[in-house]
């Protein structure tokens, strides 16, 4: 699963704006929205506050 897919996933599975995302995980809303599209992808340390933020929630994330 590519990031954009895990990212959209949580986010519906939490029922989170991507506006509300980008404060839960501190990045701006443009950021978000590139990661959906997949213009861009996350540093590492971006895909590990994700990773826990999933954690925090209950979100099982298949970690590659």
């Amino acid at each position: 699963m590519e990031f954009k897919d895990k990212l959209i996933f949580a986010r519906a599975k939490l029922d989170l704006s991507q506006s509300e995302l980008a404060r839960e995980l501190n990045v701006s809303l443009p950021t978000i929205s590139r990661w959906e599209n997949g213009k861009v992808n996350p540093t590492k340390k971006a895909t590990f506050v994700f990773l826990q933020f999933c954690k925090k929630n209950n979100i099982e994330i298949e970690e590659e």
